[in-house]
């Protein structure tokens, strides 16, 4: 996948991966570099995480498409965490990812120490809002830096102007927005007793709200007037899928999306999408501007809570946040992925959710392309002829009326 480049820089679309199976999905609709968890020392510990095993089969995937793998350690670390990560440095130093992406500065060092030929880069989670911290970094050894999510491109600008050339920048570009400063958040772990800095963050900010005056117990008058309460630290989701030529000429190198507990579904749809955006404008500015409605219909496609731009263009307003719900919207539905064939010609999935025969389904393709098709057989993993799959993670056998690939995606939209 590599190769996109802009004014000699080359342009990186960097997709989360909470499994195996979407580390795969990511590579095979679009991602040039693909970021992943092991069980230890990442900061989303609720995702599912990557056995060694499972890393190593997945950087071998990657590897073998010219697709760069990431790992998280991105912890803010305590005494009792340095020993651990050091045995854990020392792991990943024979698995051999690309990168692995850091925050504290002791799990720096000791990355330093173990590391060899693997670079390191520096998480969103150790604010970075300047250029002498970029440099100071770079000083250190790091490669790359996340830039804070608070930044405006005018800012990511002046950064690109007073950092070495060969300094790598990354930046979301797209999904959840934290309402703590660049995630650095107590909320989680005053209200459930789960570390947001260790990776445990329940998100109370989506929670429900209302304000009790002092003199007046147990009064509960909400924030803003609606029947459901309020959802006051309820940040809209980051997307720039109509601002990718101001994102290209900030000097922004890595376009990052945020999701690491995100279905295949979802990361398929996004780094389609994206990788669609970003080639049609690398190649004509014309073409991706003309596509722009299509970007956007593909994204809405994906479980999503309303779309803002964040902080690049100034401070967010009022309009950023949500006030009368905590919900996602949802269009379509994860079917499952096509495997390989049986001898009937049929074609394998791992079914993740109910559908039948007769039933109109979509198949999506890693090059843009949606068909629509009636499923016309299911076959169970033994022959047996079936009407419907109940079963999630069944494996079953699928005549949809059409060639398929492998990887091609089966989803449903929801009326």
């Amino acid at each position: 996948m590599a190769g996109h480049f802009y004014n000699g820089r080359e342009i990186e679309l960097l997709i989360p991966a909470s499994s195996l199976e979407v580390l795969k999905t990511a590579v095979i609709y679009g991602a040039d570099a693909v970021y992943i968890g092991g069980e230890a020392f990442g900061l989303r510990a609720k995702a599912k995480n990557f056995s060694k095993e499972d890393m190593a089969e997945g950087i071998k995937f990657a590897h073998e498409r010219n697709v760069k793998v990431y790992v998280t350690a991105n912890i803010l670390a305590h005494n009792y965490d340095l020993e651990g990560a050091r045995q854990y440095f020392k792991e990943l130093d024979a698995i051999k990812p690309d990168a692995v992406i850091i925050s504290d500065p002791g799990m720096f060092t000791i990355a330093k120490e173990e590391l060899h030929g693997i670079d390191i880069h520096i998480s969103t989670q150790a604010n970075n809002t300047n250029y002498m911290t970029f440099n100071f970094w770079w000083q250190q050894g790091a490669k790359r830096v996340v830039t804070a999510r608070e930044l405006s491109l005018n800012e990511i600008k002046e950064i690109r102007a007073h950092i070495p050339p060969e300094m790598e920048i990354e930046t979301f570009i797209h999904g959840a927005m934290c309402i703590s400063y660049s995630g650095r958040c107590l909320l989680s772990s005053f209200m459930a007793g789960r570390d947001a800095n260790k990776g445990a963050c329940t998100h109370p900010c989506r929670w429900k709200y209302a304000v009790m005056e002092e003199s007046r117990p147990g009064e509960y008058m909400p924030v803003y007037e609606n029947e459901r309460g309020t959802y006051i630290f309820n940040s809209k989701d980051l997307c720039m899928i109509e601002h990718i030529p101001e994102m290209v000429a900030s000097g922004i190198d890595s376009f990052k999306i945020e999701g690491r507990m995100k279905t295949a579904l979802y990361v398929a749809t996004v780094a389609r999408t994206y990788r669609l955006a970003i080639d049609d404008f690398l190649e004509d500015p014309l073409k991706y501007r003309s596509r722009i409605p299509f970007y956007k219909s593909e994204i809405s496609k994906c479980t999503y809570r309303q779309y803002t731009t964040g902080f690049f263009f100034g401070k967010p307003d009022e309009n950023t946040q949500i006030y009368d719900s905590n919900t996602y919207i949802k269009e379509y539905t994860y079917l499952g992925m096509v495997g390989d064939t049986n001898g009937e010609g049929l074609y394998g999935i791992e079914q993740r959710n109910k559908f039948s025969v007769g039933e109109t389904i979509e198949v999506m393709k890693p090059d843009g392309e949606n068909i629509s098709v009636v499923v016309k057989r299911i076959l169970s993993d033994r022959g047996e002829e079936m009407e419907s799959c109940p079963h999630p993670k069944q494996q079953l056998y699928v005549d949809l009326g059409i060639e398929l690939d492998k990887y091609d995606i089966l989803r449903r939209k929801e009326e």
